[in-house]
């Protein structure tokens, strides 16, 4: 005999609160994954996040370092003392770049 045949009505009943607490099963679970899809999607836009804080800070250190490598050279090329040689060296910069700096004082 099959379920959908069964015409007692308290095992109509159960056999409908079987169905719904099945139905309230599948609702839970859908809950928790779709909860956990959204925990994910959160952590992975906080990783995101920092590791684009983390290169943008690391940009603006390198910019940092540079902008006092040529303020540090400009200073020594007032002094006249240094060759570009011994510029670049104490600076980290090219002999070009001091050169440059050079060039654009004396503009």
């Amino acid at each position: 005999m099959t379920m959908a045949k069964i015409a007692h009505e308290p095992v109509k009943r159960a056999m409908s609160r079987i169905r719904e607490l099945r139905a309230d099963e599948e609702a839970r679970r859908l809950a928790f994954v779709r909860e956990r899809a959204l925990r994910d999607e959160v952590s992975q836009l906080n990783e995101a996040r920092q590791e684009g804080l983390e290169k943008g800070e690391q940009i603006g250190l390198e910019k940092g370092e540079r902008l006092r490598a040529e303020k540090t050279a400009r200073n020594l090329i007032k002094t006249n003392a240094l060759s570009d040689e011994q510029i670049a060296q104490a600076t980290g910069l090219t002999q070009g770049e001091v050169a440059q700096l050079r060039a654009e004082r004396q503009e």
